[in-house]
């Protein structure tokens, strides 16, 4: 035995991360013992976060902007790639188990080359949670008239205890305030059309700041632009995806339309309220001018005047919307930046304090970003991002639609752990960081004024045609660094039998195992990424090591 392997020491985890109820698997697979819900309760969970305020400021943010119709046919073609890119992806993640980071690991980056992307979708959830949460600090700002900066506090913290015990305090606060949201937009909606019969009419005529009545490629591509910034969106609906319970003969069909309803089912429910942004957003420019059109808590205060009349309980009422909304989909944006920066930490400085840690330093920076004024800069913010995360997005669905079945390169499962991985994959990598910076230099200009509003689009578009490309000529040998599947088969182990970890003494299923030569024993895929001292030792091991995984499980 090498000196290096006398030196593996046991690993010891906090009571925050060995609390399942708290951790919630944050970088792990979701073993079938922790995946109690059943599909549609996943599905309602899921959905329930995508109740955002911001969908109704982005709808009337683009309509001021750049006119109705083409922010009406922008919402349209988000809605179409939405279920483009993200079907296959919603698939994958709910029949492997696993979330965003991990099926990124194996769909072509490779273990480190995902750090990126985990950074990428930090960034996602850390922007709309302050975006989020600097909307609910205007209304409770508006309402109890107290200092901006106090309500963005508010804001933040109240976020923390809805979040800390994960996907079993979720699941019962999304399904119980779903009605509630529900009957509040149907009211605001109906009480406008019924109350002011030129509403629609105001709506269809509106021109916005631009005076843009017609339908323009350029101002549909910029609008588009920045809606693309949503694309990211189908990590957090992985975040509870990964839960859904084993697909059966049985529950087939209803498993597959939960699947999608969960996926990219939600950009339904997100472009409905964009429309409805951009209708009260028109009629909210009408009564009380652009500079209020724009605000969520002053288009749906004014849209419940005309339902209730009263101007305190037009108020009040708003308010409560705004509060409700606002709890529901930050709680969303918290706990998927949690699960992101555990990923991304853990693989980085090799250390995981417990994913309630990482919640907490998400709140922080959101916080931050309130303060800063992200709000003011919408359309500058979300244009710049989408350009990064669009080419992230495409390089995965390439991967798993032509890379994975229809060229048959590369493996046909999901391989998430580092033990398996080569640490950089070009195939997806590679393709997203060349995608990234052309589409980037395209949006500053380089190549043109002509091409600067297509810039998410050759993005996108650059990213699913170099991805086919660079594993057509690396032969798709970066994918699988190794494979130690034999020393569970030579012990005759299932699927779903649990063993014990080497390393820190914890039972799990064998699909979230790996042998490893440092430790002489199956280890878990945390112990395994947190590992310091192995230095990838079993991806150059030489045969005598090898013989040690033909050894019986102890």
């Amino acid at each position: 035995m090498s000196a290096t392997k006398k030196k593996a020491q046991k690993r010891q985890y906090s009571n925050l991360v060995n609390n399942p109820v708290l951790e919630d698997y944050s970088l792990r697979y979701a073993p079938k013992s922790f995946r109690k819900w059943s599909p549609w309760m996943v599905f309602l969970t899921g959905i329930g976060g995508n109740v955002a305020m911001a969908s109704y400021a982005l709808g009337g943010s683009l309509t001021v902007s750049f006119g109705v119709i083409n922010t009406v046919w922008a919402t349209l073609c988000l809605a179409v790639l939405v279920f483009i890119t993200g079907t296959p992806i919603a698939m994958e993640i709910a029949k492997n188990n696993i979330d965003m980071d991990l099926l990124t690991r194996g769909a072509g980056f490779g273990y480190l080359g995902s750090t990126l992307t985990s950074l990428i979708y930090a960034s996602f959830t850390f922007i709309y949670f302050a975006l989020e949460g600097a909307i609910m600090g205007q209304a409770i700002t508006d309402f109890f008239h107290i200092p901006l900066w106090l309500s963005y506090l508010i804001a933040a913290l109240v976020i923390i205890p809805l979040v800390l015990f994960g996907m079993t305090a979720l699941s019962k606060f999304q399904a119980w305030t779903q009605p509630i949201w529900l009957i509040l937009i149907v009211t605001a909606i109906v009480g406008v059309i019924s109350q002011d019969k030129t509403a629609m009419s105001s709506w269809t005529h509106f021109t916005g700041s631009n005076h843009t009545g017609s339908f323009s490629p350029v101002l549909f591509a910029t609008a588009t632009g920045v809606l693309l910034s949503l694309l990211p969106q189908i990590g957090e609906q992985a975040d509870f995806l990964r839960f859904m319970p084993d697909k059966t003969e049985k529950t087939k069909k209803v498993w597959m339309l939960a699947v999608i309803c969960a996926g990219p089912g939600w950009v339904i429910l997100a472009g409905i309220q964009q429309i409805i942004g951009s209708f009260l957003s028109a009629n909210t420019a009408v009564a009380l001018g652009l500079q209020k059109a724009t605000i969520p808590a002053a288009m749906f205060e004014n849209a419940f005047s005309m339902v209730f009349g009263s101007p305190l309980t037009s108020l009040t009422i708003a308010t409560f919307l705004v509060l409700l909304s606002q709890m529901k989909i930050n709680a969303t944006n918290a706990y998927s930046g949690s699960l992101s920066w555990s990923n991304f930490f853990s693989r980085t400085l090799h250390f995981h304090p417990g994913r309630v840690i990482w919640l907490i330093f998400q709140v922080i920076v959101g916080l931050l970003i309130m303060e800063v004024g992200i709000i003011d800069a919408l359309n500058t913010v979300l244009g710049f991002y989408s350009n990064v995360a669009v080419a992230w997005i495409g390089a995965v669905f390439a991967d798993i639609i032509i890379n994975k079945r229809i060229l048959k390169i590369g493996p046909t499962y999901i391989e998430f752990k580092r033990a398996h991985l080569y640490n950089f994959n070009p195939v997806g990598f590679g393709s997203m960081i060349i995608a990234s910076v052309l589409s980037l230099a395209t949006y500053f200009g380089v190549f043109g004024a002509g091409l600067k509003p297509y810039s998410a689009f050759i993005s996108l578009l650059l990213a699913i045609v170099l991805t086919p490309v660079i594993a057509i000529l690396t032969r798709g040998k970066y994918y699988i660094a190794r494979d130690s599947s034999a020393y569970f088969s030579n012990n005759n182990v299932k699927q779903h039998h649990e063993i014990k970890c080497v390393s820190c003494g914890n039972h799990y299923e064998t699909h979230d195992l790996a042998f490893c030569p440092l430790h002489e024993g199956a280890i878990c895929s945390m112990c395994c990424s947190l590992e310091s001292t192995c230095h990838d030792m079993c991806k150059t091991q030489d045969q005598e090591d090898k013989s040690i995984e033909k050894k019986q499980i102890s």
